[in-house]
């Protein structure tokens, strides 16, 4: 067994030479979302409902293609994945059909991410719970399971789908994420956490639907773990870490009338039915429903529709046949009809809703519930038991433990649940950047004050101004940690999602090469992450197929820092070496054996053009893109992510953060003994912002050098710096560039060769 690589200690990553490492991770990668048989992005309708007939095997991306991308990562100065993954990619076949295929070929990627010294964490991934509810996670088999027809959701809007939209193309933004609030969601997460308390008649096997469904996810998650044991030379020297199941949701549990929206649900956009409404559409009952949409000031409401199934139902008809799947089902569980009909809560006869607050305590005791305790209650016995399954391999492994987004966490501090190996793992984004697709410089909101109570009114929570805007993104995160810390106890804190939207302002960066705005975005979110205290973060998302057109390929999302039409930050190529002289070791893509890709960013040649990715930055294919979205291709806002941080701190990080503006990286520390000669604190320092012969450093005591090399795996320049005891401080000055504007030609070809010519010695 290899020797922990990161350990935890009062609250804090320490590597095995006992120093403080800061995660500066990338979500990786967002192609795992969805089949590569059949190719299916979320658009695609062509045979939708044939999940039965899919398979994962090159998500997220293919064996020969892992050198670039991970080689890409470590130039960008990534030191930490989350790896992305279905439940889907593992179990789509049926329950308990493992994808044997898809499990080795993670596990191959996986051993191609050692050599360049990424820590990984598995992430599986969900969103709305399954690619048929309008999301990403859970197999088709699942909502089968409970008795639902995912044919029946685009007439009822059980559930909102991209590709059954009656126009894919003009799906509205950011509205997958309302499913949350419909029909299918819903019942589904009602039934994972709590049916044994709220679906007591839904038997399948001989077991509740909760323990059904729960059981097969995790034992799904167990036999991977087990196969990643099993090769031998991924625990705790690749993979440090398991993260629970993504963004989970409590359904209706706690809901307390479910003839009114709850005043938690934040976000209303398109039809916005109570879950009495989605109950009666779900079971084909027409219904006249508000609509609200998102403007200059927030949600409002824009009007009233009505939503006419049409006798339609998203319940599985009475005599479907779902024996294939090799299930039994209590015949005290009726098809064909509305599962909380059957459980009291309405009246189909006569359309009447006879139990408003059905959800608000446990039926069978009366216990009072609400969200807290839904969190306490339910999503704790489920982390449990998971925690269990994947420590039984993985004994050692960190857990990052996410409760429910934006919710008060878990209180476990000094309960046997307070792990000692445990991290806390929220998520936040800018919702207003997000849901608008617009970098507002004027007036933002402190959404997490407004949902903790903070503001006699919501009024007050409002901030104007930029710099007021920068300083509310931190206040919040910094919040949100110390929220952690109060409730769970002292563990790092790791925000494992936050992102921006790149198709801000009806794409007109992709029509004119200025991301300005994406860029100011960027800077202000990663100004708040690190001033935040937080462990670390993993920033949402690469995708290897991004392109102008559709963005993300899933549900009109564009949060990837890569695009097949975009270019990377000019950076200089691979330096020569002893072990790499030859011009074939400067070509992004040519091969020699044993040779890892290094410098994607070199010029593609006539002779490696047939070689390149499949993806390549600048494609020579012809593309059925508009011409306006490709004919200023920019750098993506790179400037804004591709930023100095401490990799890893000879005693304590007290603080550190990159002004972007001014281009000046500082740092403090604080050093309980001398480090020794071989173990520096060590700051990524990208040669864009900082070439190593126009900085400037200023340190309060010891020596420092600078230095380019092509140690694990990928070619980074990195400040190393010798200090003695007590608290010190750096101060790193770099070159100043145009604001958040890509580069023009001569400034680019400038920047080239002052690259070209730098020597890497030392300072």
């Amino acid at each position: 067994m290899a020797p922990l690589r990161l350990t935890i200690e009062k609250g804090e990553f320490r590597d095995s030479q006992g120093r403080h490492v800061t995660l500066r991770g990338i979500n990786m990668a967002a192609d795992a979302k969805y089949p590569s048989k059949p190719d299916q992005p979320s658009h695609i309708a062509d045979d939708f409902f044939d999940g039965d007939n899919v398979d994962f095997h090159q998500r997220p991306f293919a064996v020969d293609e892992a050198h670039i991308h991970f080689s890409r990562l470590k130039r960008w100065g990534y030191n930490t994945i989350r790896y992305i993954f279905t439940w889907e990619a593992i179990e789509w076949a049926g329950p308990g059909k493992y994808d044997e295929e898809w499990i080795r070929h993670t596990i191959e990627l996986l051993r191609l991410a050692r050599d360049y010294g990424f820590y990984i964490f598995m992430d599986p991934h969900q969103d709305v719970w399954s690619r048929f509810s309008g999301g990403s996670g859970a197999p088709m088999w699942t909502l089968y399971a409970c008795g639902l027809n995912p044919q029946g959701f685009a007439a009822t809007e059980a559930a909102l789908v991209h590709n059954t939209y009656p126009d894919p193309a003009t799906f509205p933004k950011m509205i997958w994420s309302t499913n949350y609030a419909r029909m299918a969601n819903q019942l589904i997460w009602t039934m994972f956490y709590a049916g044994r308390d709220f679906t007591p008649k839904c038997i399948i096997d001989g077991k509740n639907i909760q323990d059904y469904i729960n059981d097969h996810f995790i034992a799904a998650m167990g036999h991977l773990a087990r196969r990643m044991h099993e090769a031998g030379d991924l625990e705790d020297d690749i993979v440090i870490g398991w993260e629970t199941l993504n963004e989970p949701n409590r359904g209706l549990i706690g809901h307390q009338d479910i003839s009114k929206i709850p005043p938690e649900q934040q976000l209303q956009k398109g039809t916005s039915p109570t879950a009495w409404q989605a109950i009666l559409t779900g079971s084909g009952r027409a219904c006249e429903i508000d609509t609200w949409d998102f403007g200059g000031l927030g949600p409002y409401k824009s009007g009233r529709v009505l939503v006419d199934p049409q006798g339609v139902s998203a319940w599985l008809p009475a005599d479907y046949d779902d024996s294939r799947y090799g299930w039994k089902r209590d015949p005290g569980w009726k098809l064909g009809e509305c599962v909380w009909a059957q459980h009291g809560v309405w009246d189909p006869k006569t359309d009447t809703l006879l139990k408003k607050d059905y959800f608000s305590c446990i039926p069978s005791t009366g216990e009072k519930l609400d969200y807290e305790e839904f969190t306490n209650k339910y999503f704790m016995a489920h982390y449990r038991k998971y925690r269990d399954t994947i420590r039984k391999w993985h004994k050692d492994c960190i857990l990052f433990c996410q409760p429910p987004v934006l919710e008060i966490p878990p209180s476990i501090k000094g309960t046997v649940d307070d792990d000692p190996k445990m991290v806390y793992a929220p998520h936040y984004y800018d919702g207003i950047t997000l849901i608008t697709k617009k970098w507002n410089r004027y007036w933002n909101v402190d959404v997490f004050g407004v949902l903790r109570g903070r503001y006699m009114s919501p009024a007050f929570a409002v901030k104007l101004g930029e710099t007021a805007i920068r300083n509310c993104f931190k206040d919040q995160l910094t919040a949100i940690r110390k929220e952690g810390e109060k409730y769970m106890g002292l563990h790092p804190c790791v925000m494992t999602e936050f992102g921006i939207p790149y198709d801000m302002d009806d794409k007109y960066a992709y029509k004119t090469g200025d991301y300005s705005s994406q860029s100011a975005a960027m800077d202000a979110n990663h100004f708040a992450a690190e001033g935040s205290g937080m462990a670390g973060y993993t920033l949402w998302v690469y995708m290897c197929q991004n392109n102008h057109q559709r963005g993300d390929q899933w549900n009109g999302e564009d949060l990837s820092i890569f695009s097949t039409d975009d270019r990377p930050l000019p950076l200089s190529p691979l330096p020569p070496s002893p072990t790499n002289v030859s011009s074939a070791s400067l070509i992004p893509n040519a091969r020699s054996p044993g040779k890892k890709e290094f410098s994607d960013e070199a010029t593609v040649t006539p002779g490696n053009l047939k070689k390149s990715l499949r993806t390549p930055s600048i494609s020579s294919e012809q593309s059925n893109t508009p011409p306006e979205l490709t004919n200023a291709p920019g750098f993506r806002a790179a400037e804004a992510y591709v930023r100095p941080s401490p990799i890893a701190t000879v005693g304590k990080l007290v603080e550190s953060g990159f002004d972007l503006r001014n281009c000046v990286f500082t740092m403090k520390l604080f050093a309980a003994k001398s480090g020794v000669e071989d173990t520096p604190t060590e700051i990524f320092l990208p040669e864009f912002h900082f070439p190593k012969d126009k900085c400037e450093v200023e340190v309060t005591s010891g020596k420092w050098s600078i230095s380019t090399d092509d140690s694990d795996g990928g070619i980074i320049q990195k400040l190393r710096w010798w200090h003695v005891e007590g608290e010190h401080s750096i101060k790193i000055t770099g070159v100043q560039r145009r604001q958040n504007m890509a580069l023009g030609k001569e400034e680019e070809e400038g920047y080239l060769d002052q690259c070209q010519q730098t020597k890497c010695s030392i300072m």
